[in-house]
């Protein structure tokens, strides 16, 4: 037998702790390596951390809701001998982080292949992760036999044993079992991204005082949660720090639901998702922000501090309070670029897959609002951005063009800008610029 320690991880450069919300087994459990051992919350994003070895969870040394700084011993596993070389990094080393449904090999083990960013999913709805694809790929497994291989993974996904002993089953000449694909809901970007379950992110109080003062059952008590903590504080920095001035638009965007239209078989063939009015905002975004670099900004004291990238952030409504994962360097993006960027923040916003680099150093946000109906927002800046974009719901409306009656489908986007650098001129021919590279998209453009 051997022992294996359990650390606190570094889940992105700038933390430096972490609280233990929950732990999914205990003493005397037997648990897999890979398998979900905790979920652990930072200041950024809550996440599931998973066993760095196959054995017995012998001792937790930090219960749940201690915050405890990173690599920190919080817990031991036993077990057997084979097992040592899956021992938890050094203390003076950097913690792998699971940002995929593939399990992550520890440090002391060989990393096989870099995977791609983010998981991918097939026509059936079952996800693969970039590294058991990249397998697949180098031995020759195409799309209709992985979808059949039997998965241990979580959600009956597959992982690399598992795609690695059906390989090894073929070459040996073994009969290899085969599985129907699980169901899995499809993953709609703007849908996952803005209609994940959505509560307060709270837990139930059990306060003897709050209850004195809040009798149930006419009250109930909740805790907001480390993320819903943090989520409030900066919202209310924010409104604090800028001086807050939104400007409405009308958009006509017919020619965007006409090319969506045209384009959606055939996109959905190529990619194995489905098409939506996200990406045609983010790249209409990114132009006019290459046009007007001044919004592409933030302020330190009496500095403005211009950037010359863009990392685009879209908001989302989590079940873990709002967050806003990042496309980094979006304008060395394209149109397809932009839209594969978005599906996999919805698949890993989904599957609580987000690390907290994924939701730093954001430039701009678009908050898509409309997804839920609402048509004029006036969306909260995302310090230290200086502006943000709030797009409403796309509706049918009778309107008048070159004096004649039209329907079009038409929506409002609404920018809330900092006016300290950003006066109503500059917002104004920004989001019109927004407006038009919409309303002019070439219904017949080939993807």
């Amino acid at each position: 037998m051997s022992r294996v320690e359990v650390v606190m991880p570094q889940m992105g450069e700038s933390i430096t702790e972490g609280t233990i919300l929950k732990w999914h087994k205990r003493v005397g459990d037997r648990v897999k390596k890979d398998e979900t051992l905790l979920e652990i919350g930072t200041d950024k994003v809550d996440s599931e951390i998973p066993s760095p070895a196959s054995g017995v969870l012998s001792a937790i040394i930090m219960e749940e809701q201690k915050t405890v700084p990173v690599f920190t011993v919080i817990a031991y596993l036993e077990t057997d001998g084979g097992q040592a070389g899956a021992e938890s990094p050094h203390p003076s080393a950097p913690a792998v982080v699971p940002t995929s449904d593939e399990p992550v090999p520890s440090p002391a083990a060989p990393v096989i292949d870099a995977p791609a960013p983010g998981p991918v999913q097939v026509g059936t709805g079952r996800f693969f992760s970039p590294l058991v694809l990249n397998i697949a790929r180098s031995e020759g497994i195409s799309m209709e036999e992985l979808e059949i291989i039997p998965g241990t993974g979580e959600g009956g996904r597959v992982t690399k044993k598992d795609l690695l002993a059906h390989v090894q089953a073929k070459k040996s000449g073994q009969a290899v079992p085969k599985t129907a694909a699980l169901p899995t809901p499809p993953v709609q970007p703007s849908a996952a991204l803005a209609a994940a379950p959505i509560g307060i992110a709270a837990k139930p109080v059990d306060s003897p005082e709050l209850r004195a003062k809040y009798p149930s059952p006419q009250h109930e008590v909740l805790q907001m949660s480390n993320v819903l903590q943090k989520m409030a504080e900066h919202m209310v920095k924010s409104v604090h720090t800028s001086p807050h001035v939104a400007a409405v638009h009308e958009v006509d965007m017919t020619n965007v639901v006409k090319h969506r239209e045209r384009q959606a078989e055939e996109f959905q063939k190529m990619e194995g998702y489905k098409l939506t009015f996200t990406p045609y905002i983010a790249h209409a975004v990114v132009k006019a922000l290459k046009r007007y670099p001044l919004i592409n900004s933030s302020i330190e004291g009496d500095k403005i501090i211009r950037k010359n990238f863009i990392n685009l952030g879209i908001a989302v409504a989590s079940e873990n309070g709002l967050l806003v994962p990042v496309i980094k360097h979006a304008e060395e993006k394209n149109f397809i670029g932009l839209a594969r960027a978005v599906n996999d923040l919805a698949v890993r916003t989904r599957t609580r897959k987000l690390s907290p680099d994924d939701i730093q150093g954001g430039t701009f946000t678009i908050s898509n609002y409309g997804v839920f109906g609402t048509l004029i927002g006036t969306p909260i800046i995302n310090q230290p951005q200086v502006a943000i974009l709030g797009t409403g719901a796309i509706k049918k409306r009778v309107v008048v063009i070159d004096d004649a009656i039209a329907i079009r489908s038409i929506a409002y986007f609404t920018m809330s800008f900092d006016h300290r650098i950003v006066d109503g001129a500059l917002g104004g021919m920004f989001l019109e610029e927004i407006v038009q590279a919409l309303q002019n998209v070439d219904v017949n453009m080939k993807l």
